[in-house]
């Protein structure tokens, strides 16, 4: 649906500004924003932003490169933004809104749909939207009224029927909804989502073949749509076509690897079947996805058991009896480990427990709980249910109640979102990366150069050394070091040969033994590139850069040896004698403190020793006091990505998620990729 809005904003006549330049990015940015490169895009509206703060556009398409980044908060504030400088444009609501709603504010997503019907009131996806968080909200007769207006308004649009279908549905009217559903096939046979539909209401009514038939169907239409193999299953199952099932549960998966109901119901099928082995790995996965999920624990302790692994059946079984201290199959399963564990005094208070939980319920002492609807609020309804070949095989995911823990679970609808193999372009929150700071800033010569432009880092004293020619290479500022080449590496052993001579020549020049220093820092002697920051700053007690140098230094060396201790621990053959090494505490950390400490007395407008200080302080988990310092990094450069980028994290690490999300929108908007992929695992969408 984004693609469509999209695509429909791009036919807007592109705006008509003064400078040629500033309308020539801003058509360079849409685009990027077409072809789905959303970051370059989000650069380059910000260069138009910058010479030109007033117009709305830059605002309101950098929101939709935000929203396809799944970067809500950030969408929403550019939307803000777009609409405090022309409160007529439709699309900003449009946009917002569907924000809004990812952020779970439908009342604020209504608001913003409502005010754009004012201007557009034919607005197919105004309507679309604003049913759907009346839906979100369980507000079923406004839903079906906001439906109702829009199938006036397009009497042929087959979404709004299989929405009103869904409204039926929930207000339990399978005849309307299967009406309304049949209503949608007639008139589009090639949408999968009607066929799908109404096999839903199928699968309910027990019409398992007919089922089948319109999943059949989807299928052919949409063949990478998961949740229709899961549901096809599911209607072959019930037919006793256990092979289907079986191989429709490996086509989702195949599509979908990490399909959580795909290897749920797959692992109770293949229990079914015997494949013992092979149903646990499938209930290992679950656990991994959701380690509090009792049903796949108890499931997977019953297989356990079953392949004589009766420790880990026992901690299998323990773990749910815990979390339902009255289901009794779960103790009745556990004595019968422990009984072959050989564990008889266990298993004896096990059979105990069950005897008096019988008692108790011919007694009636679980009488009170038979009024309570929920099985999922009440843990003491988890009991007795070890036979489910009557009834209904089938439950919600949502259905905690362990009396099911034996059914296939009913798959909702799932999309396959599209993967991109380029580290910068198309849906890049997609892509699975390491939540870590981002690195110190160093002096040196060498930098990564990244496909993403950021800003180039300055400052008039370094700019000043540059221009004094000392160096052999112009001198950067950068937290994206380069490995030299083997070339280079020669080059600089070469130069520390020539500045020793130098040195030798005249001992008092304070920026030589720098010049040696940074030499040596760049092959990695980092004792020798100690000691000549320390004579230069011996030589000179005003000079920064060498402060600033040897507390990097310092630093690099600290993670090293930690590094190292790491990788030796436990290793045989290592002797005590290489253990004696001294523990790095945070004394040693400390140090680097003061050279930074130094810096900004001697430079406070030096903003990367603030910023290296802060990740001084938040790897000693002072957060707060890393707060502090970003916060004067970000006063002192307002375009400081990876100062906004480390500063969202600690507010994550504090648990401010939402300011923490703030600040990696602003460091995304800035250039630093990875910070989209750190939103979305963030961002609470649960309904």
């Amino acid at each position: 649906m984004i693609k469509k809005i999209l695509t429909a904003f791009l036919l807007l006549p592109t705006l008509l500004c003064a400078q040629i330049n500033t309308e020539r990015v801003m058509t360079i940015a849409r685009n990027a924003l077409y072809f789905e490169d959303y970051v370059l895009s989000i650069q380059y509206f910000n260069q138009v932003i910058n010479a030109k703060p007033y117009l709305y556009e830059p605002y309101f398409f950098r929101g939709l490169a935000k929203i396809n980044l799944d970067d809500f908060q950030g969408a929403e504030a550019d939307c803000d933004a777009a609409i405090h400088r022309n409160p007529f444009v439709v699309g900003a609501y449009q946009i917002r809104g569907l924000a809004r709603i990812r952020q779970n504010n439908y009342d604020g997503a209504i608001e913003d749909y409502t005010m754009a019907l004012k201007y557009d009131p034919e607005n197919i996806v105004l309507w679309h939207n604003l049913s759907l968080c009346h839906m979100q909200k369980e507000d079923y007769d406004s839903a079906k009224e906001d439906l109702g207006k829009l199938l006036k308004i397009a009497p042929r649009y087959t979404r709004a029927y299989l929405m009103r279908g869904e409204v039926s549905l929930k207000q339990k009217d399978t005849i309307q909804a299967l009406n309304d559903f049949e209503k949608a096939i007639d008139m589009d046979r090639y949408d999968p989502d009607g066929w799908g539909a109404r096999a839903i209401v199928r699968l309910q009514q027990g019409k398992y073949a007919d089922a089948e038939s319109d999943l059949d169907q989807a299928i052919h239409l949409s063949a990478k749509n998961a949740g229709n193999y899961i549901n096809r299953a599911l209607a072959r199952f019930h037919q006793k076509n256990l092979r289907g099932a079986m191989s429709d549960y490996d086509l989702a998966l195949d599509i979908d690897p990490n399909n959580f109901l795909g290897h749920y119901n797959r692992g109770l099928l293949r229990a079914q079947v015997g494949d013992d082995n092979r149903a646990i790995e499938d209930f290992d996965f679950v656990l991994q996805i959701e380690p509090d999920n009792m049903m796949a624990t108890f499931n997977r302790g019953l297989l356990r058991a079953q392949t004589g692994d009766y420790r880990g059946a026992i901690s299998d079984y323990s773990k749910v009896i815990d979390e339902y201290p009255n289901f009794m199959a779960g103790y009745y399963h556990r004595a019968e480990a422990r009984k072959k564990a050989g564990d008889r005094k266990g298993a004896e208070q096990d059979e105990f427990k069950i005897m008096k939980m019988q008692i108790d319920k011919r007694n009636g002492a679980t009488a009170d709980n038979k009024d309570n609807k929920d099985a999922s609020d009440n843990k003491d309804l988890a009991d007795n249910a070890q036979d489910d070949d009557g009834g209904n095989k089938t439950r919600k995911k949502s259905d905690k109640n362990m009396e099911n823990y034996r059914k296939i679970v009913i798959a909702d609808d799932s999309e396959v979102d599209q993967k991109y193999k380029s580290d910068y372009r198309g849906r890049v929150q997609d892509r699975n990366v390491s939540i870590k700071m981002e690195p110190m800033y160093a002096l040196t010569y060498y930098e990564k150069s990244s496909e993403v432009k950021r800003i180039v880092h300055f400052h008039k004293y370094i700019e000043e050394l540059n221009h004094s020619k000392i160096f052999p290479k112009p001198l950067r500022i950068t937290n994206m070091e380069a490995p030299l080449t083997e070339e280079q590496v020669r080059f600089h052993f070469a130069l520390v040969d020539s500045h020793t001579s130098d040195i030798v020549a005249n001992d008092k020049d304070a920026k030589k033994r720098f010049l040696r220093g940074l030499d040596f820092y760049l092959v990695q002697d980092f004792a020798s590139s100690i000691d000549d920051f320390t004579q230069a700053i011996l030589l000179d007690d005003k000079f920064f850069p060498a402060y600033f140098m040897r507390a990097l230094v310092r630093y690099k060396q600290l993670e090293y040896k930690k590094a190292e201790a790491g990788l030796t621990e436990g290793v045989p053959g290592v002797s005590v004698d290489n253990k004696k090494q001294p523990e790095i505490t945070a004394l040693d950390y400390d140090i680097v403190k003061n050279d930074l400490d130094h810096v900004i007395q001697l430079a406070p407008d030096f903003v990367y020793a603030y910023y290296n200080r802060a990740n001084v302080l938040s790897m000693l988990k002072d957060y707060r006091g890393a707060l502090e310092d970003y916060n004067k990094a970000i006063e002192l450069n307002d375009d400081f990505a990876e100062a906004y980028f480390n500063r969202g994290l600690t507010h994550i690490f504090l648990g401010n998620n939402k300011l923490g999300i703030t600040d990696l929108s602003k460091a995304g908007e800035l250039g630093i990729v990875s910070a989209y992929n750190i939103i979305k695992r963030f961002t609470d969408t649960r309904e």
